[in-house]
C-alpha cells in the first residue's frame, strides 16, 4: 500500500491555495515599519519609535475559547478573528499601550480554505481598524486532532508604550472614580456557561423579542469591542490612573489586578445590563455571584481616574455609553 501527505490527511496545495488567497489582505494591513511580505520565516519590523522617550514593548497572547463553538454551529466565520485582534488589543490598552503588529495561529482538522480565509478576513479588517499590521501567522492541518469543520486559533500581539505613560494602578487613589465603558454582550469569555444554559432550551437560530428579534446566535457573536480609539488619547494625557480590561473573571476578578478588591466601591444598578445577561441567568436559574464572577455584564473595559477628571473621560468615551459606576475607598 503507498501512503502520501494528502492520504494522510493534510492538503498541502489547499494550504497553497489559502496562502494566495490572503496574501493581498495580510499586505492590506502593512505600513512602512513593516519590512517583510507573508512567506518568510519571520516578520520584520522596524524598531525606531520616533516620538518615544523610553519605549517599552508590550506583549499579549490570547484565544477566543469556546465563542468558536457558535461559530461553528452558525457557519459564521468572519467574526471570531475580529474578536481575537480586539482582544489583545484591549489587554495590551489596558497598560497603556497602542498595537504595533498583531500574529496568529490557526489550526484545522481539515483545511478548507474558505472558512480560514473568511477568519483572516476578520484578522485584517480588525488590524485595520486599530492601525496595527498583521506581519505573520501559522496554519496547521492536524487530523485526528480536531473534529471535522472545526478549529482553533490564537493570537499575539506587541505594542509599545512609553515608559512614563505606562499604566499599572500605582496613581490610582482613595476618591478616585471608576468610568465603564459599554460592552455588546459577552465578548469572548462566559461561553461554556452560555452556551449550557441556552442550549438546553434553545437553538442557536431561535429569534426571541427580547433580543430584539434576534437570533441567539447572532447575539453571542458579537464582536468584542476595542477601546482603542476612545482611551489611548486619554493615556496620551496621561489622566488615567487604571485600565481594567474586562474579561473572564468578571468585573472584580480583573479589576483587582490593579486595585484591591476590598478598596472597590461598586454600584451594579449604574448601567443597564444587555438582555443576553438577563436571559442566561433566568433561563438557567444562575446565582448573581455567579454571574459577576463568570460575565462583564455589560462592562467591557473600566477607567480610572481622578474625579476632577470625571467629566472628560465621560465625554471622550460616550460613544461606548460611558458611565460613572463606583469608587475607590
Amino acid at each position: 500500500m503507498s501512503f502520501d501527505y494528502k492520504s494522510a490527511g493534510v492538503n498541502i496545495q489547499a494550504g497553497d491555495e489559502m496562502i494566495d488567497r490572503i496574501k493581498p489582505l495580510v499586505k492590506s494591513t502593512h505600513n512602512d515599519k513593516v519590512l517583510s511580505n507573508i512567506g518568510l520565516f519571520g516578520g520584520f519590523y522596524d524598531a525606531k519609535f520616533e516620538g518615544y522617550e523610553h519605549p517599552v514593548l508590550v506583549s499579549s497572547t490570547d484565544g477566543v475559547g469556546t465563542k468558536l463553538k457558535v461559530a461553528f454551529a452558525m457557519d459564521i466565520h468572519n467574526t471570531v478573528g475580529q474578536d481575537l485582534v480586539n482582544h489583545c488589543v484591549d489587554d495590551i490598552l489596558a497598560c497603556g499601550a497602542k498595537p504595533l503588529f498583531f500574529l496568529d495561529y490557526f489550526a484545522t482538522g481539515k483545511l478548507n480554505p474558505n472558512v480560514a480565509v473568511e477568519v483572516i478576513e476578520g484578522f485584517v479588517k480588525a488590524c485595520k481598524e486599530n492601525s496595527c499590521a498583521l506581519i505573520g501567522g501559522e496554519t496547521a492541518e492536524m487530523p485526528s486532532i480536531y473534529s471535522d469543520g472545526e478549529y482553533d486559533m490564537s493570537g499575539t500581539i506587541v505594542g509599545v508604550v512609553d515608559k512614563k505613560k505606562i499604566v499599572n494602578g500605582v496613581k490610582i487613589q482613595t476618591g478616585n472614580v471608576l468610568i465603564g465603558l459599554e460592552s455588546n454582550g459577552l465578548h469572548t469569555n462566559g461561553y461554556s456557561l452560555a452556551r449550557a444554559v441556552l442550549t438546553s432550551k434553545y437553538e442557536y437560530t431561535d429569534t426571541l423579542e427580547e433580543l430584539g428579534g434576534k437570533s441567539i446566535g447572532e447575539v453571542l457573536l458579537q464582536v468584542h469591542r476595542s477601546y482603542q480609539n476612545e482611551v489611548l488619547p486619554l493615556v496620551d494625557a496621561e489622566i488615567l490612573n487604571g485600565i481594567s480590561h474586562i474579561t473572564g473573571g468578571g468585573i472584580i476578578g480583573n479589576t483587582k489586578r490593579i486595585i484591591a478588591e476590598e478598596r472597590l466601591n461598586i454600584d451594579w444598578t449604574a448601567w443597564q445590563r444587555p438582555a443576553i445577561f438577563k436571559l442566561i441567568q433566568s433561563v438557567g436559574n444562575v446565582a448573581e455571584s455567579e454571574m459577576r464572577e463568570v460575565f462583564n455584564l455589560g462592562i467591557g473595559m473600566i477607567l480610572i481616574c481622578d474625579k476632577e477628571n470625571a467629566e472628560r473621560v465621560l465625554t471622550a468615551t460616550k460613544v461606548h455609553n460611558s458611565k460613572l459606576i463606583g469608587e475607590i475607598v
